[in-house]
C-alpha cells in the first residue's frame, strides 16, 4: 500500500504539472532557536512602499469569496503599506499578458497621482505636508522643517534623498489569480486510469489502490498567480515640477496651485515585469474545511509566493532585512519570502553623509543555513508550526552588528 501511496502521489504530482506546471518544494531541517538570544535593539532603515491590487474579470471562479480574502491579505511587513481607496482592477476579459491592459487601467484610475497625493498627505482641500516623508525616511521632524523653510542645500540634499530612496521606490503588484479545484482534476486522472483499465479486463489491485487514494487526497486547490509589477515614476524634473508649481501647504495655500495638481498628467508608473506563482493546499474529502477555507489558504500563499519571486527576478524590487544578532547570525525572513538553501546576501552598511542623506557600501556576503530556515509560510492552525522564529546564516561575522541590512544577491535562480 506504501507503494502505491507513493505512486498515486507521483500521478498526482503529474496532473497537476499539466494543470498548472507546479514546481515541488524540498523539506528543510531546522533547528529551534529562542527570541531571548537576540538583540531588540534593530536600527531603523528605509522600507519601499508597495499598493496591492487584484485584477477583477467577469465570471471568474469563487469571484466573491476571492475578493473578500485579497481585501484582508496584510502587506509584507518589509514594504511600507501604501495601500489606496481602490482594491480592484476591472477588466472585461482575460489575456495571456495584461500588462498593457492593466497599466492603462491604472493611469485612467490616476493612481499614480494618488500615490503621490498620499507620499505628502493631500488633504480635501488640496494642502501637503512632508510628515510622511520624515516617518519613512527617518528624518529629524524639526531639522528637515528648518531646512526646507530656509531652502538651503542640506533641505534640498533630504528631499532629493527621499525621492531618490523613498518615493522612487513605491511600487504596484497586481494580481490574477486562477483556480483549480482539485477534485476536477483529480477526476481526470481517474478518468485517466480507468481508460487504461480498459485495455485489460479486469482492474489490478494497484489500479484500484491508486484509485482509492486519488480520491483521499483529491479535495482541496490549486492557483496560479500572475502579478505584474509597476513603479512609480519620481525624477528630478517630475520633482522640480512637483516643488516649484503644484506644492501648497496650510500655511501657503495656494489655490492656483491646487487646482494644478488636480489637472496635472505629469505623474506615471512603469511596466517592470510579470511573475507566475503556485500554491497547492492538499487536503482529503475526509476534511471539515469548506471550500471557502481551502480557497483562503491558497490565496495567502500564492501572494506570499510572489511577491517573493517578483524580489528574486527583479533587482529593483528587492528590500532589504535587517540582522538582528550576530551571534548566530540571524534575520527575521523564511519561507514566507521563499528563503530556500543556498541563498546568499549582501550585507550593507547605512552610512549617514553631511547632509543628511544616507548612502550603502557593501561589507560582505553570507549564505543561508540550509538546517536552520525559519517556516513562517501560511499554517492552518491543526498543522504545528515551527519554535524557530528566526533564520540562521553562514559567514563570517567579524565586522558586522545588529541593524546591517541583507540584501538578496542578484543573479540566483528564482525557481528553486
Amino acid at each position: 500500500m506504501v507503494d502505491t501511496i507513493k505512486k498515486t502521489k507521483l500521478i498526482i504530482l503529474q496532473i497537476t504539472i499539466l494543470a498548472f506546471a507546479l514546481p515541488n518544494a524540498e523539506a528543510q531541517g531546522r533547528k529551534l532557536l529562542r527570541k531571548a538570544d537576540f538583540s531588540s535593539e534593530i536600527k531603523d532603515f528605509k522600507r519601499s512602499s508597495l499598493l496591492t491590487l487584484m485584477v477583477e474579470t467577469p465570471k471568474k471562479e469563487k469571484l466573491s469569496v476571492i475578493k473578500s480574502i485579497f481585501q484582508q491579505i496584510p502587506i509584507p511587513e518589509k514594504f511600507n503599506d501604501h495601500s489606496l481607496d481602490i482594491s480592484f482592477i476591472p477588466l472585461a476579459y482575460e489575456t495571456k499578458d495584461q500588462s498593457r491592459i492593466i497599466l492603462k487601467k491604472l493611469k485612467e484610475a490616476q493612481i499614480a497621482k494618488k500615490m503621490v497625493a498620499k507620499w505628502f498627505n493631500r488633504t480635501k482641500k488640496g494642502a501637503f505636508n512632508l510628515n510622511l516623508v520624515k516617518d519613512r525616511g527617518l528624518y529629524n521632524a524639526s531639522s528637515l522643517d528648518i531646512h526646507i523653510a530656509k531652502n538651503t542645500l542640506r533641505g534640498n540634499a533630504m528631499l532629493e534623498d527621499a525621492g531618490e530612496h523613498l518615493i522612487s521606490n513605491s511600487f504596484i503588484v497586481v494580481n490574477d489569480y486562477k483556480y483549480t479545484n482539485k477534485e476536477e482534476v483529480m477526476s481526470k486522472g481517474k478518468l485517466l486510469i480507468n481508460d487504461i483499465s480498459k485495455f485489460v479486463k479486469t482492474k489490478t489491485s494497484k489500479q484500484k489502490n491508486t484509485i482509492e487514494v486519488v480520491d483521499k487526497f483529491a479535495k482541496g486547490y490549486i492557483v496560479k498567480a500572475t502579478s505584474y509589477l509597476y513603479r512609480l515614476i519620481w525624477n528630478q524634473e517630475i520633482a522640480a515640477k512637483f516643488y516649484g508649481e503644484l506644492w501648497a501647504t496650510h500655511k501657503n495655500y495656494d489655490k492656483a496651485r491646487v487646482n494644478a495638481f488636480n489637472k496635472t498628467d505629469i505623474f506615471k508608473l512603469e511596466y517592470i515585469g510579470k511573475q507566475d506563482s503556485w500554491a497547492d493546499v492538499q487536503s482529503t474529502k475526509y476534511t471539515l474545511k469548506s471550500d471557502n477555507e481551502l480557497i483562503e489558504r491558497a490565496t495567502i500563499k500564492v501572494t506570499d509566493a510572489a511577491i517573493s519571486k517578483l524580489e528574486r527576478k527583479f533587482e529593483v524590487f528587492r528590500t532589504k532585512t535587517p540582522l538582528i544578532s550576530i551571534d548566530p547570525l540571524a534575520a527575521e525572513i523564511g519561507s514566507k519570502e521563499g528563503l530556500t538553501k543556498g541563498d546568499k546576501f549582501e550585507v550593507l552598511e547605512q552610512i549617514l553623509q553631511e547632509d543628511g542623506t544616507v548612502t550603502y557600501q557593501k561589507i560582505t556576503e553570507i549564505i543561508v543555513d540550509p538546517n536552520q530556515i525559519w517556516d513562517n509560510s501560511y499554517l492552518p492552525e491543526e498543522v504545528p508550526k515551527s519554535d524557530l522564529e528566526y533564520s540562521v546564516f553562514k559567514g563570517n561575522s567579524k565586522k558586522l552588528y545588529p541593524g546591517m541590512l541583507l540584501r538578496f544577491k542578484k543573479n540566483q535562480n528564482i525557481f528553486k
